[in-house]
């Protein structure tokens, strides 16, 4: 009977630990760490922010994007990227070439086991991003 009590007591106390999911926020800026297999350039600033209207928007290491977005659970697509047309360094540009390109793939979201949002491709490696702070 002791026993029993102290596995139910024990039990309750690890279920009154347990941390709620993340939630993807929208109005809300996430910063870009990797953009499929490879890291950021250092310095490089990429976000993405989803705006309440089905706009999405952010800063793509050289030049400012929008798209339209559609999120419905945990489906998320975005609509062909435009951005504003200023010109950096070879390197810039790639890598805003690869994440525009990878924003137009993305098919579902989800947060890792650190809460690192997640924007999955149907194939190969996600982008991944943190929460800039409020």
């Amino acid at each position: 009977m002791k026993r029993a009590l102290t596995i139910s007591l024990l039990a309750a106390g690890l279920v009154g630990c347990a941390t709620s999911t993340p939630q993807l926020e929208t109005e809300h800026s996430y910063q870009v760490e990797w953009i499929g297999e490879r890291p950021l350039i250092d310095r490089s600033h990429l976000t993405i922010t989803l705006g309440d209207d089905g706009r999405a928007y952010g800063n793509a290491g050289c030049n400012h994007w929008f798209a339209g977005y559609t999120l419905e659970g945990d489906t998320l697509s975005f609509s062909a990227a435009g951005s504003t047309r200023k010109m950096c360094a070879p390197a810039l540009m790639e890598q805003e070439a690869r994440f525009l390109d990878s924003l137009s793939k993305v098919e579902r979201w989800d947060f890792s086991a650190t809460e690192q949002l997640q924007l999955w491709p149907a194939e190969g490696k996600p982008l991944r991003l943190w929460p800039e702070s409020k």
